[in-house]
């Protein structure tokens, strides 16, 4: 396994990966006002050793880690499409849509609360859902403990990355999937040579597309605040559910809480060109017809006899089809995979 650090992180004299931003140079306060070009990072994980993200790697991409052995978690979160799979919402290891989309793993390492509906507060935490759902990867914590153990290569990797353990346990595996998503960091796309002020970076359009994004008739960086683009806060903005489906309530069930009917968690627009189609569930094929969702007039899309708490912010901003276009235009200045991970050539299961 690597003894280096990924690319933008820094090894320590203790054997950590550090990370390394401009961002970091910056001390304005995330998620206060609009939010500034140079607005500085929030809260990160960092600080894991490189064998235990390169681990992470492996486990990411091994089939191993599900019960039949087909669906490893980048089956549902491709490197080629932003860390999403493409779909309206992701297949399962019984080969049935699951309830929602998949959604970017781009600067997880940022996040408070992961899921649509916010109900993990850890990588470690959120790494249990998908591995042990019965619709997902299936799998139950004895087998996947057998399985890893019994392995060939695991328990070698394993100790490199945990030298303090005599053998496999499950926080380690959840450890070590934290630490690779961790790395997954995007914060060098031309927006961002634009902040750290090249201002070249950008085309006319995509300025245009900024300032109307940043704007208090938009309002879209309220909640989409830069340098993430999310302010990580959960937002009843009433998304249509696609035909035939149910009203997903949301992050209501999380928090046991009506006001949050309909809520879901303000995911990143960094990559978003790469993660189509949009939302919970996948409702809005392409950007542009997301974008227009917001330019419809607060609750257009609630069911008939369905009360929701729409979020103060989404509102009537009545911006024209050219503006609505910049917007577009400036969201495809927010890609960056220049950190993209090494997908390995093999796997210690051998499925690959």
């Amino acid at each position: 396994m690597s003894e280096h650090c990924p690319p933008s992180f820094e090894k320590t004299p203790q054997g950590q990966c550090k990370l390394v931003s401009f961002y970091q140079m910056y001390d304005s306060v995330e998620n206060k006002g609009m939010g500034g070009t140079q607005t500085s990072l929030p809260p990160y994980r960092d600080g894991f050793s490189p064998q235990q993200i390169d681990l992470g790697r492996y486990l990411f991409f091994d089939p191993l880690l599900s019960a039949n052995k087909n669906l490893s978690c980048a089956s549902c979160h491709q490197e080629d499409k932003g860390f999403s799979d493409g779909r309206d919402r992701s297949i399962g290891i019984l080969g049935q849509k699951v309830k929602r989309g998949a959604p970017t793993l781009w600067n997880a390492a940022f996040l408070t609360r992961l899921f649509w509906d916010g109900r993990a507060t850890s990588l470690e935490e959120q790494a249990t859902g998908p591995l042990f759902a019965a619709d997902e990867m299936g799998n139950s914590p004895e087998q996947l403990l057998n399985s890893l153990q019994t392995n060939q290569f695991y328990p070698a990797m394993f100790k490199q990355a945990f030298p303090e353990a005599d053998k496999i346990e499950l926080p380690q595996v959840y450890e070590a999937l934290a630490a690779f998503q961790s790395s997954l960091i995007s914060l060098n796309s031309r927006y961002d040579h634009y902040a750290h002020g090249y201002h070249q970076a950008l085309s006319e359009k995509e300025v245009e597309g900024m300032n109307i994004f940043r704007s208090f008739v938009a309002r879209c960086s309220e909640c989409h605040t830069p340098p993430l683009f999310t302010n990580q806060q959960i937002a009843v903005i009433g998304t249509p559910e696609p035909e035939g489906l149910a009203l997903d309530v949301g992050a209501e069930e999380t928090f046991h809480s009506d006001k949050l009917k309909g809520g879901f968690k303000v995911p990143t627009l960094r990559n978003i060109v790469k993660t189509a189609p949009y939302m919970h569930s996948g409702v809005f094929t392409d950007l542009r017809e997301a974008v227009d969702f917001y330019n419809k007039g607060r609750g257009h899309a609630v069911p008939e006899g369905v009360k929701m708490y729409i979020h103060w912010h989404i509102w009537e901003p009545n911006l024209t089809e050219e503006e609505i276009d910049r917007i577009v235009d400036f969201l495809g200045a927010l890609t960056d995979e220049s950190l993209a991970p090494a997908v390995p050539q093999s796997l210690p299961s051998g499925l690959k």
